[in-house]
Parts: C-alpha cells; sequence; structure tokens
C-alpha cells in the first residue's frame, strides 16, 4: 500500500499577518498615492502571498482564491514593481520570462548526475536485491535491515535544480551527467518550482527532479497548435524536452510544464549564528527526505512506497504499470533504491550508475507491423492528416491497428509507403505513431493527394503541413465545425455531441451550420435514440444560442488562430460583427496577440466563400452576436458563475448581464466556480460536476436575492 507522508506548517505566509493571502482585497489605491516605502511593504506582502498561493495551487492542488483574484494579485504587484524600480531577482513576477537568449551554456554539475540500471525482468530486481545484501554484508552491515524506496520512474527530462539560502538559483539539464545545459530561466518560469523555499532550507540544496507536460495539459496544447495550423508534438517527453530548450523563457512561461522532485543531490547547512535559522541537517533515510521536500514546498510524487523485500518492490512495479493509463503523467517504470544513506555510502557507484538503485521498468510500447494502406482525414480546420493501415499488432497489451503519420513532410522524411515494415510507438493516450520504417518494402514515398479526399477541393501546403482549401462547404470540416459550435468554450450546446452531430448529417438534417437552426422537434424526435423531451431540450439549447457574446459566436465559428482568448480580444477591438468582416488585415494586426500570421489567417477564414455563407445563414436564421459596450461595473467583482437551463433570460443575456457588473460568467463547472444557477431543465452534467466540485446550485429566485444583495437587479430587463 502506498505510504504517505505528513506535510509542514511552515507558509511562504502568514494570514493573520499578510492580508493578501485569505480573502484578500483586490481593489487598491492608485501607485501615484503611495510612497515608495509603502509601495516596498505592500510588494513584499504581495511577494510572499504569491508564493502561497503558488505552492497552494502547483504544489498542493488546493487554492486558496480564485484565479482571477490571484491575477489582480500578480498585476498588482507587477505594477508596484515597475511603477517603484523595485528589485525583482527573487519575485515570482519573474516566472513571465526573461529576455531571449542567444545559446545554451553548459553548466558542470554540483553532483553527478547518473543514470540507472533498468531491466524488463522481475529476476533481475531479484539479482539487484542479492548485490546489495551481499554488498552490504561484506561492508559490516545486517543485509536483513535493508529497505527499498519505490517510486514511479517518469519519463520526462531529468534536471538539478540549485537553490542557495533557500532562493532559487540555477538549473541544468542532465547532460552527460557530469554537465548538462544551463535552463535557469526556462525552469524559473515552471510554477510547480519555487522561486524561494519554505520553512528553513539548508544553506545550499540541489535537488533533481524531472520535467515534464501533463497529459491534459499536453492534450489541450496539441489542439491548440493543431486549432492555429501547427504541428503538434509527438507526445508529452517530446513536448516538454522541446520546450525546456527553448532560447525565449517567454514561450517556456507560456507552455504548461511541471517538475516532481524526487532526489538529493547536494544538502549542506553552512555555518548559522545564533539570530539565524537553525537548517536541519540531512535526513539519514530517503524516504525522511520526503517531508523535508514537503517542508521545503518542493512538489514530489505521492504514489510512493517503503518496502523490506524484493517481492513487495516487484508488487509495486505490477501495481504502478496497471495504474499508469490513469495517471496524468508519463511513467516508464518504477525506481527501487536503498532508503539508509549509510547502506548507500557503503554500496557505492559504478562510473555510470550507483549500485543501490535499479529501475524495474515496464515492457516496452513499440511493436513492429505492415503498412497495408493510407488514408488521409481531414480535420475541423481543413487541416490533412495522413493514416497508416497496418497489419493488427499488440502494443503494451493494446491491440493497433492505425498510426498517425502526421503529415506530408513527415511521410518523405520516413520514406514510407503501403507495404513497409514499420515500427509503431504507443504510450497511454498518446495517438500511436511511426518513428520509423524497418525495412523497406515498397517503392518511394507515399504520394500525397492534390485535391481533398471529401469535397474534391483543391489542397494547399503550408510548411510541413497540408490544408483543403473547402472550408464549411466540405462535409468533413463540416462535422467538426459543428462539434465545435457546440463546444463549451464555445455556444456550450448540451446534447450536441460528436455521435449525434454525426448522426444529423447522416439523416440529412444538418448540411450546413445555420441548419442548426432550422432543427424541429419533430424532425428529432424521429430519430432513433431520441424522444420528445431530448428533441425539445435541444431545439431549446439552440434557441438560447440565438445572441451569443461575440466572442463565443467568434471562438464557436473556428476560425484558424482564433482562441478564446483572441475571440474576446477581437471583439474588445471591434465591438460587433460587422466591423470584423470589414477589417483589413492591418485593423487585424493592430489587436493584441493577433500577429501578422493570425491576422492573414483570419482574413482568410471570412474571405472563403462558403465561410461566409454560412455566417450569413446563420444570421438570416435569427443568430447575430451581441455588440460590445466595453463598460462594466465592480458589484459582483470575483464571482464566478455558471448558467444551466432555461432562464427568464436567454444564457447570453444572463453571461452579458453579470459581465457588465463585474462577475466572471463561464461555461464550465470547475472548483473556482462560485454558484451554478439552475434554471428549468437544467443540464444534468453541469449539475453533476458542481457536485463533484462542491459547487452551491441556486434556483433563480436565489440567485435574484444574491445579486439584490449587492444592488444588482434580475432579471436584466428590470434595470
Amino acid at each position: 500500500m502506498t505510504s504517505a507522508h505528513s506535510g509542514s506548517s511552515a507558509r511562504h505566509a502568514d494570514p493573520d499577518e499578510n492580508p493578501y493571502v485569505e480573502a484578500p482585497p483586490t481593489d487598491f489605491e492608485p501607485v501615484d498615492e503611495l510612497s515608495a516605502e509603502d509601495a516596498a511593504g505592500q510588494a513584499s506582502l504581495l511577494r510572499s502571498a504569491v508564493r502561497e498561493h503558488d505552492h497552494r495551487y502547483y504544489v498542493e492542488a488546493d487554492p486558496l482564491v480564485p484565479d482571477e483574484t490571484y491575477d489582480r494579485l500578480f498585476a498588482r504587484l507587477e505594477e508596484l514593481e515597475e511603477a517603484f524600480d523595485l528589485p525583482t531577482e527573487d519575485s515570482p513576477t519573474r516566472r513571465v520570462g526573461g529576455a531571449p537568449l542567444d545559446e545554451l551554456e553548459t553548466v558542470e554539475h554540483v553532483a553527478p548526475m547518473r543514470s540507472i540500471d533498468n531491466a524488463t525482468e522481475a529476476d533481475a530486481v531479484r539479482e539487484f536485491d542479492e548485490r546489495v545484501r551481499r554488498g552490504l554484508s561484506a561492508n559490516g552491515f545486517d543485509p536483513d535491515d535493508v529497505a527499498y524506496v519505490c517510486e514511479p520512474k517518469f519519463d520526462g527530462l531529468s534536471v538539478e535544480v540549485i537553490y542557495e539560502d533557500g532562493v532559487y538559483a540555477r538549473a541544468a539539464t542532465r547532460g552527460d551527467g557530469t554537465e548538462g545545459d544551463d535552463v535557469t530561466e526556462q525552469v524559473r518560469t515552471v510554477r510547480s518550482v519555487p522561486g524561494k523555499l519554505r520553512g528553513d532550507p539548508p544553506a545550499t540544496l540541489a535537488v533533481r527532479g524531472e520535467a515534464y507536460m501533463p497529459r491534459d495539459a499536453f492534450e489541450a496544447y496539441n489542439e491548440a497548435l493543431i486549432e492555429r495550423g501547427e504541428e503538434p508534438f509527438a507526445n508529452p517527453r517530446n513536448a516538454a524536452a522541446g520546450t525546456l530548450r527553448q532560447l525565449d523563457p517567454a514561450v517556456v512561461a507560456e507552455r504548461p510544464l511541471d517538475v516532481f522532485f524526487f532526489d538529493v543531490l547536494v544538502w549542506e547547512t553552512g555555518d548559522s549564528g545564533e539570530s539565524e535559522p537553525n537548517p536541519p541537517e540531512r535526513p539519514d533515510a530517503h524516504w525522511d527526505e520526503f517531508d523535508a521536500f514537503d517542508a521545503f514546498g518542493l512538489r514530489r510524487a505521492s504514489r510512493v512506497d517503503r518496502v523490506g523485500d524484493v517481492e513487495d518492490a516487484i508488487d509495486y512495479r505490477d501495481r504502478l504499470m496497471a495504474e499508469r493509463d490513469d495517471l496524468n503523467y508519463e511513467i516508464d517504470g518504477v525506481v527501487i533504491a536503498v532508503d539508509d544513506r549509510a547502506h548507500r555510502e557503503a554500496l557505492g557507484s559504478t562510473s555510470r550508475a550507483p549500485r543501490w538503485a535499479f529501475a524495474y521498468k515496464f515492457p516496452p510500447r513499440t511493436a513492429t507491423t505492415t503498412v497495408e494502406g493510407i488514408t488521409v482525414q481531414v480535420g475541423r480546420t481543413g487541416r490533412l492528416t495522413p493514416v497508416a493501415e497496418l497489419d493488427p499488432v499488440d502494443v503494451g497489451g493494446v491491440t493497433v491497428s492505425r498510426a498517425t503519420l502526421h503529415n506530408p513532410a513527415e511521410i518523405e522524411a520516413l520514406g514510407v509507403n503501403v507495404g513497409d515494415h514499420v515500427r509503431i510507438y504507443r504510450a497511454g493516450d498518446v495517438i500511436p505513431y511511426v518513428p520509423e520504417v524497418v525495412e523497406k518494402r515498397s517503392e518511394g514515398a507515399y504520394e500525397f493527394p492534390e485535391t481533398c479526399p471529401i469535397c474534391d477541393a483543391p489542397v494547399e501546403r503550408d510548411g510541413p503541413l497540408a490544408f483543403c482549401t473547402g472550408g464549411l462547404g466540405c462535409s468533413a470540416q463540416l462535422e467538426r465545425a459543428v462539434e465545435h459550435w457546440a463546444r463549451r468554450d464555445a455556444l456550450d450546446i448540451e446534447g450536441l455531441g460528436p455521435e449525434r452531430v454525426e448522426q444529423l448529417r447522416e439523416a440529412g438534417l444538418v448540411e450546413s451550420l445555420p441548419d442548426l437552426y432550422d432543427l424541429t422537434v419533430e424532425d428529432l424526435a424521429a430519430l432513433e435514440g431520441w424522444g420528445e423531451t431530448s428533441a425539445a431540450n435541444l431545439v431549446a439549447e439552440l434557441e438560447a444560442t440565438k445572441e451569443p457574446p461575440l466572442d463565443a459566436f467568434l471562438a464557436g465559428l473556428g476560425v484558424p488562430d482564433v482562441g478564446a482568448t483572441t475571440a474576446r480580444a477581437l471583439a474588445a477591438e471591434f465591438g460587433d460583427l460587422d466591423a470584423l468582416l470589414d477589417a483589413d488585415e492591418a485593423a487585424l494586426r493592430a489587436v493584441d496577440d493577433v500577429g501578422p500570421e493570425v491576422a492573414g489567417s483570419i482574413r482568410t477564414f471570412l474571405d472563403n466563400e462558403e465561410n461566409r455563407a454560412a455566417i450569413e445563414g446563420l444570421r438570416e436564421r435569427g443568430v447575430g452576436p451581441e455588440s460590445v459596450d466595453g463598460e462594466t461595473g465592480d458589484a459582483l467583482d470575483g464571482l464566478t458563475v455558471v448558467f444551466t437551463g432555461s432562464l427568464s433570460a436567454t444564457r447570453s443575456e444572463a453571461q452579458a448581464h453579470v459581465e457588465a457588473h463585474g462577475a466572471n460568467a463561464t461555461s464550465s463547472v470547475s472548483g473556482n466556480t462560485d454558484y451554478l444557477v439552475a434554471g428549468e431543465d437544467p443540464g444534468r452534467s453541469k449539475r453533476e460536476d458542481a457536485d463533484g466540485e462542491g459547487v452551491p446550485v441556486l434556483d433563480e429566485d436565489a440567485f435574484a436575492d444574491l445579486l439584490g444583495e449587492r444592488g444588482v437587479a434580475w432579471p436584466p430587463e428590470s434595470e
């Protein structure tokens, strides 16, 4: 059974002494009314508070404040540091990234970062145990006293991180084990790496960690890359490695990297005077070092165990292998390490690996098979993705019959064609892909089609990628466009998932995006699996989206390179749909976060005849996005609300109303949601999400009372 360690009471900021920790005020006085002394004092409190919030969010996964409150505290700290030229060497604001580097310098590690001997067979682990016991006996220790710490073996990028007097000082990649690339500025931006340690750490602490990209964040990031027409990463490890070696720290700051710490490289207490803190000596056992990691605020894996028998270590590996696909990070085995430091020192190391640790790896997730065919899929943005149809093969316990070939450039690089014998790689939820051709059995590489396999429109190449030019006139793009229109971060139409969209397409009911708004209860109820209630609910959901916020409308259209953030910026800049439709590239480039490439992508999408016809068709059916007036109050400042069901106002009116008074109206329930407001016939999924997150559910009357207490009328037209 996995054991747990107790946490530490040490904090970056005491809520009794720091007003910005619990229920912090965010209504700050103008900076020009502050003295330099007051500004420095407030900045000091904010730095400590932001560190505490970072720790609670990224390490403990237990945030103290909503995201909006954190953003205001962070922005205030930035404002003070800039206005009063305050020092920022150890400030959390350094995480946004420094100036781009010319190259990565090479630095020597403070202690060797050795690799670990490994095998995939249990007998090899038993032999390791026998060597350990013989070595301990030869050095005068009782071999029966040996204990092992078992930990996940992360599949990321190993890093050395050094703290001096508790302050982040340097980071480097493993490199050759003796020296590695200096990635100090890159790692500084990773929010799970504290800029300042909690408690009383030693004078010098060097720790080894693994930089990785969480699975869910990897999938979301890859999706965003595809939305922008960029090449996605093949797997989370490649994403982490590619990110950490970026020369621009600001790019690293935008990517969802995390770090787990798992070992101590150097622990030096130094000399401290009587008035100085008394840092603890290094624990005598690795198991107890986990408690130190907790006390210092260093994030570590929770799925660890301490065992006294090698068979228990083997069982630990088998349990973790069964759970690996449920984890939010990639692992390729487990590390079994002698716990006692005196035992470790007696056993020593070879030139490349310690004798006191062993990696019991999982079976490889690769296999070889034959390409029986290649098909080309069409995505929502028109991007064409080639897929290898395979002679089915078992890869890590899963039968794989298809694997992505990514893009035309990848096909050319591999030189792959039908009939070739290829290697297949699969890991977790990552789509299987072809990393190499093992045996060439065909002539040349597969010739990529020059026209779309769905609509026969011409194919255009954009660097390594290929796109169908058919727009929403291409049925494949249409089906995915309808799915996108209904997504939570777009129009949020419950009951319109991929299977139902496909059913509507096959029934001939939806042949264009505007056709959604021609659907009737009778049309839907006649379909298999539908009833009067589900049909009426979907029609009502569609009716409620006829006056969406402009940014939701733009996000729903699926314009390449336009996600939720860019959609909000466009809505704020142009105010209404007609102004955006008429904007030239120069006007688009004037919008924050819209560069020449994105501006061109937006203009190309809006100029496409099929896309323009879809927009006009939506407007003819009464779907017209609301204009943005830009004026907001603050009566509901800090409140996050989600609406579901039928209310006395349309959902878009409800969202616009509360946002006009400073609230944040989101489309999905999360731990940051303050209230779910449920009208008649509320969506089941949002109610279940609210129950799971402990979010209070209010009916419309209770919500009206809540707003009334803050001086805001409900419903909107009553003001």
